[in-house]
């Protein structure tokens, strides 16, 4: 058509995205939205070297200048956290080109990492999270006994099971085993793992499945025959759903609007940790593939920090002593 752009050739970097795509979703079973995150950041990456290359952009084009440049591009409106993660993107693509000997150095490795401050998770006290719990048995007369019981059975797991939203929503009903109190649960990386079904979380989703026909479609009568947990159309409960409900319950009984799944799957891992629950259990349990990320899902509360610190620090132990002591005349 005339007075249409030319189009660009497909030059070797944009080949070697696709292909280092095609392999983090056949190969690397990576999930959704890491596939996106990276796919997104290196096609950035891509049209940077475009714009600054005279002809079509080669791996070789790609060297530490270059990524110094585009970094110090994107620093002006992105956040630490935002360039970490270009950064590691882009090793991760000539980590592979190197693996597959398309290249032989990696023009990212010796790019230094932004430092990134972690904000202290969110979490609910015990007191908190049973209230929470409890929260489905005082909402209006508007909301079915079917929903109630969804939305318990849906607390309890993300809370009592310290599932992930997405793990959440992809649950089937043949994935819940009453018998053995056990979920299959489909993890990041498509990795299957095996969570205790607690008393608690038993009861609800018995509850809930003995009402679950009732969430059905009001006009066709259509009901997912798969999904476990259903919304009032009998489709599959969303994870924007469920991050709805879940602000929902929180501004309602424990005073947090703020409130989203994954404050549960913390609480969860936090009062199992202050129970005296093995750091390593935590980490079977939600499903992380290092000890390193379980230890920043998890913290001692202060309260359990003080009672060790009087407990095993000489000053503490000297002042109970001195306290005990009776006042002299």
């Amino acid at each position: 058509m005339r007075g249409a752009p030319p189009q660009q050739s497909r030059d070797e970097l944009e080949r070697s995205v696709e292909d280092f795509v095609a392999h983090l979703v056949g190969e690397r079973r990576a999930s959704a939205h890491t596939v996106a995150a990276y796919a997104r950041d290196l096609t950035q990456l891509r049209d940077f070297m475009r714009q600054h290359a005279r002809g079509p952009t080669q791996l070789a084009h790609v060297t530490k200048l270059s990524l110094r440049a585009w970094l110090g591009e994107l620093a002006q409106r992105c956040a630490p956290a935002t360039l970490a993660r270009k950064i590691a993107a882009v090793r991760a693509l000539f980590n592979w080109l190197q693996r597959t000997g398309t290249v032989r150095k990696n023009p990212a490795e010796l790019l230094a990492t932004p430092k990134v401050r972690r904000k202290l998770p969110m979490f609910l006290s015990v007191d908190a999270a049973e209230q929470l719990m409890s929260a489905t048995d005082a909402l209006p007369a508007t909301t079915s006994d079917a929903e109630r019981l969804r939305d318990s059975a849906l607390l309890e797991l993300l809370y009592g099971c310290g599932l992930r939203v997405s793990e959440l929503t992809s649950l089937d009903v043949e994935d819940v085993s009453f018998p053995d109190e056990q979920l299959r649960v489909l993890g990041k990386g498509r990795k299957e793992r095996v969570v205790p079904l607690g008393s608690k979380a038993h009861a609800a989703l018995s509850a809930y499945l003995a009402r679950r026909s009732e969430l059905s479609h009001p006009r066709t009568g259509f009901c997912d025959a798969r999904a476990l947990l259903l919304s009032r159309r009998g489709r599959r409960l969303g994870v924007r759903r469920v991050q709805v409900l879940v602000q929902r319950y929180g501004a309602f009984a424990a005073g947090r609007p703020d409130l989203h799944p994954h404050a549960l799957r913390h609480t969860c891992a936090t009062h199992m940790l202050e129970g005296g629950a093995d750091l390593r259990a935590i980490q079977e349990l939600l499903g992380h593939a290092s000890l390193s990320t379980t230890q920043r899902y998890t913290h001692l509360s202060m309260d359990q920090l003080l009672r060790v610190y009087d407990e095993s620090h000489p000053l503490a132990r000297l002042s109970r002593v001195i306290a005990r002591r009776p006042p002299r005349d």
